[in-house]
């Protein structure tokens, strides 16, 4: 219990956020409080980077509550055991991070000894047991939040920059606080990067199982920006982990003001919530442990599934499933080639505007071309009026690939099927046979899209039988995806065409693990809204791309290919899968922000995002740790007011740049390394 509200077990999921104003600003501080309690926020934190930052949590406290608002409040603490035992004074739950709680980070290398390790943990122990005590003696919770970026020198060097390095930093301080009889802990594994957060969490899910430990978890992807990359990253990071079971509490850490964070932390949060009379247990999915599969539930594939069980996951570490390579057109699907992105095309569209789209799209320079350009062929004119159309761009042939997908048998002839790349039977395993006859007639290769992982992999079987090329995939473009009850099993969800991410991740990892050497083609269900649609299909594909998952990518349409062109590449960006444009890592604010985030973070990208491949790390300060940016390649971080440090990776070049100079000093620095490029 946080205060009055519960996290974890039969509660449902909690949102929370952080304010972004000056901690001794009580009044500003309160107000943006109040703001956050009104859009929904339950559990709010505001940073007390000094025990004067502290005691002001107090006031804050006492005015939220003369509003008749009881929100719970969490101070968040780096650095300094002052701060947080004054802090235990006046809040329901205090964050520290374990990684500089007691630590200062030197990037020393160091090669320790057990008896040396242990000291080192001694001289924690003594340190935080008076924290701990105290939380304990005042009914008080705590978060242990190890963060990515600023692991201690001596996990570093025992562990490695890992996920493995993030649990174990959390889990040397659960041992003390348990040792001192403490229980009331939340516990968060934080990175900039979705792949290593998601990686940790599991990891940490599974290692606490070995100990029979049940802390609730926080989720979240620090620094994920603002804007819809930052929702994206978050969804990815967020979302996945939800579908998978695990996750008590989130924050989406956008950097917008903190407001606008709630609403999307309510729509990741949706499909996931408890459901009354629902048994939970540790490391297991919320509220499913009797709809989902135990696959799902368990992370692995029962005795009952084994049979032809080709492929196996690792979830705790990234690597992409291999798989053989099938040629569409001028492009490579599969193995280690790019995951290839497939558009849809109006059936209305003339070859004049095809051209002039492809046209507009390369010269944009935003590095979202179009690839593969699908088209429905519904009736035979539609097929004649494709045959003159690809006749029209057949000079494109070379930077174009095209898939037809069929809806009637009295549409196909070996005339129409050769003037495609690849093509797709749509009605499922009905008059598949003829149709791969007549494909290996016209020597093309076939998407194919069943209802389920079963059935797809039955028309996989028999068209590898005639001898034809496949790409794998689940139907997703005609059906409407929406929040299930789960009171029924997976297969009847797929049977009614009720889809949620968790059912889709099943079906695709089902499929993964039974296709063998395969490529898979990854469609997003229809979505209705476009908050939606961004949303749940980022979970859905950088949740399978996060496992390895996936050569091709596509969504479902919309009325304008452009954006669902732009919205396809931003994805396989955020799950770090494709990189087109550059990459900001940029934090949400907060009272240690040493100047105006939002602002600055739009000038820095207006003048560096068209650098392809580059990513840039904008912080207001430097808690989370320079290794926050160790993935990063230049670093624009706060150092004093007004004052700026650069960054390349982990190593501080420039320190106190004026505000008014820092971004032509961070140009002038891309420039020196050689990555800058004119727009």
């Amino acid at each position: 219990m946080v205060g009055n509200v519960g996290i974890g077990g039969e509660n449902p999921i909690r949102v929370q956020s952080m304010t972004t104003t000056d901690t001794l600003n009580v009044e500003a501080t309160t107000l943006q409080a109040l703001r956050m309690a009104e859009a929904g926020c339950e559990i709010i934190r505001i940073t007390a980077p000094t025990p004067a930052d502290a005691k002001a949590l107090g006031k804050i406290k006492e005015g939220l509550l003369k509003k008749g608002v009881n929100v719970p409040l969490v101070a968040d603490i780096h650095f300094s055991p002052a701060a947080a035992m004054e802090a235990a004074e006046y809040v329901e739950k205090v964050r520290i991070n374990p990684g500089n709680f007691v630590d200062t980070k030197r990037f020393s290398v160091k090669e320790y000894t057990d008896a040396e390790y242990a000291k080192e943990i001694e001289r924690i122990e003594e340190r935080f047991t008076p924290l701990v005590e105290k939380l304990k003696r005042l009914k008080r919770v705590l978060r242990i939040g190890a963060n990515h970026g600023s692991l201690s020198d001596r996990i570093m060097n025992r562990y490695g920059d890992s996920p493995l390095g993030m649990v174990e930093s959390a889990l040397e301080f659960v041992r003390i606080c348990e040792k001192n009889g403490f229980h009331d802990i939340v516990l968060s594994m934080k990175a900039s990067n979705p792949k290593i957060m998601i990686a940790a969490y599991r990891l940490l899910a599974a290692r606490m199982n070995e100990l029979g430990m049940d802390y609730p978890f926080h989720l979240g992807v620090t620094e994920a920006g603002g804007g819809e990359d930052g929702r994206i990253k978050s969804a990815i990071g967020i979302g996945s982990l939800l579908a998978d079971g695990i996750g008590d509490t989130i924050r989406v850490s956008l950097t917008e003001d903190p407001e606008f964070e709630i609403p999307v932390c309510y729509a990741l949060a949706k499909p996931y919530q408890q459901k009354p009379n629902k048994k939970a247990s540790p490391c297991v999915p919320r509220s499913r442990s009797e709809s989902v599969p135990k696959h799902l539930q368990e992370g692995r594939y029962d005795s009952a599934e084994d049979a032809g069980l080709k492929y196996t996951p690792d979830f705790y570490s990234y690597a992409r499933r291999a798989s053989a390579i099938l040629r569409v057109g001028p492009f490579m699907i599969g193995k280690d080639n790019p995951v290839r992105v497939i558009t849809s095309i109006p059936s209305s569209w003339t070859a004049p505007q095809i051209l002039s789209w492809f046209e507009s799209q390369l010269k944009s320079g935003n590095g979202a071309d179009p690839e593969i350009l699908a088209f429905k062929i519904k009736n035979p004119a539609e097929a004649k009026a494709f045959i003159q159309l690809r006749t029209s761009l057949a000079p494109e042939t070379s930077r174009l690939a095209f898939l037809g997908r069929f809806e009637t048998l009295d549409t196909i002839s070996r005339e129409t099927l050769k003037h495609f790349d690849l093509i797709s039977w749509t009605k499922g395993s009905k008059d598949f046979p003829a149709f791969c006859q007549e494909a290996v007639s016209a020597g093309t290769a076939l998407l194919i899209e069943g209802r389920s992982a079963d059935e797809t992999l039955q028309m996989a079987e028999l068209a590898q039988k005639e001898g034809l090329p496949v790409l794998l995939s689940l139907q997703g473009q005609e059906i409407s995806c929406v929040p299930c009850s789960r009171s029924e099993s997976v297969p009847n969800h797929l049977q009614e065409g009720l889809y949620d991410s968790a059912s889709l991740i099943y079906e695709y990892r089902k499929l993964a693990a039974k296709a063998a050497l395969l490529p898979i083609h990854i469609h997003a269900p229809h979505f209705e809204q476009a908050e939606t649609r961004l949303l749940e299909s980022s979970v859905l594909t950088g949740s399978l791309l996060s496992d390895g998952l996936g050569d091709s990518f596509e969504l479902s349409p919309l009325e304008n290919p452009k954006d669902d062109l732009r919205l396809s590449y931003d994805i396989l960006q955020g799950a770090q899968s494709r990189i087109t444009k550059t990459e900001f890592v940029s934090c949400p604010s907060c009272g240690r922000t040493l100047f105006d985030l939002q602002t600055t973070t739009e000038r820095i990208k207006n003048k560096t995002g068209h650098l392809k491949g580059v990513k840039i790390a904008i912080m207001g300060c430097i808690v989370n740790g320079p290794g926050e940016m160790a993935d990063a390649d230049f670093g624009y971080v706060g150092g004093a007011p007004d004052k700026i440090n650069l960054y390349v990776g982990k190593e501080c070049v420039k320190k106190g740049v004026p505000t008014t100079e820092a971004v032509q000093a961070l140009i002038d620095l891309i420039k020196v390394h050689g990555k800058w490029v004119e727009p």
